[in-house]
């Protein structure tokens, strides 16, 4: 049974689904699944597998079904953290485990550093942290160069550009940026310009989150296990290098899943990875 939920808080209204009882009914902590830009949608296969556990999922502030009172239109990581904080003081269930991918992986490891007896198992999946990478400067230059094919094509040509950033090997160099713009056509997409401009992906929108630089010090004195998660197949990729080097500042190396970016989702997104493979991954490393 899914229960649906509104939290409100300074600044938004925090919509959050629960599955399963709270308390819970082994006893062990709530499974908090977050991400960004995605909300909770991305996540109903994985949440399936765990019908064992109670799982919590939200939508970040001003994302799927959670609306901002703020005046803002970025996505920053520390609000956002403080945000998953208030939710988890709202149940009284904490401390909590948490799977965290992509930009939520990235509030979770600023939760950690703020709040850092709320969770007691973090895995962070593919934090797509610039300042870690040592070509950070021209990842950013890649970055700017996606959002201004965006801003000037929109997001069908925004998304082609942001494709060929996230599946480049290796280190932004010289050869990347020789490179023409890729036609949205070869990716199957439409090459019209839609319009839109607000993309949490494709605009500034979403900069303070690939801008987070991680406060290390306060994550390795944290109580906190931390698991720095990759995806087999984002091998020397962007999120797959990012990964890489946040784990090497943590002292260790990360943790292999099946797939990719998105090896947890189901068929409903379009872009399904493996979810029954990633599922057992997670329950295996959730598990120590």
């Amino acid at each position: 049974m899914t229960n649906t939920h509104t939290l409100k808080i300074a600044g938004a209204d925090l919509v959050y689904d629960v599955r399963g009882p709270l308390p819970t009914a082994d006893g062990r902590p709530p499974l908090f699944m977050i991400g960004q830009p995605m909300d909770a949608s991305g996540f109903t296969t994985l949440a399936s597998y765990f019908p064992d556990r109670t799982v919590v999922t939200y939508d970040p502030r001003g994302l799927g079904r959670s609306t901002r009172r703020d005046g803002r239109t970025d996505h920053d990581p520390e609000v956002q953290a403080a945000d998953i904080h208030a939710l988890i003081e709202a149940l009284g269930a904490g401390p909590v485990e948490m799977f965290a991918s992509s930009g939520g992986a990235v509030t979770a490891l600023a939760l950690v550093a703020a709040f850092p007896d709320d969770v007691t198992t973090l895995v962070a999946h593919e934090p797509p942290v610039i300042p870690v990478l040592p070509d950070a400067a021209a990842a950013e230059r890649a970055r700017g160069a996606v959002r201004e094919v965006y801003e000037a094509k929109g997001s069908n040509a925004g998304m082609a550009a942001f494709i060929a950033m996230t599946s480049w090997r290796g280190e932004y160099t010289d050869a990347y940026f020789a490179q023409p713009a890729p036609d949205p056509a070869q990716f199957g997409m439409p090459t019209e310009d839609d319009g839109t401009r607000d993309s949490p992906l494709l605009s500034d929108q979403s900069w303070a989150v690939s801008s987070y630089r991680p406060d290390v010090a306060a994550l390795t004195a944290a109580p906190t296990r931390i698991v720095i998660a990759v995806g087999e197949e984002s091998a020397d990729i962007f999120t797959g290098r990012t990964s890489e080097a946040m784990a090497e500042l943590l002292g260790q190396r990360p943790t292999v899943f099946p797939s990719g970016h998105g090896g947890f989702l189901g068929p409903e997104s379009g872009f399904p990875g493996q979810p029954e493979a990633f599922a057992r991954t997670l329950r295996a490393v959730l598990a120590g």
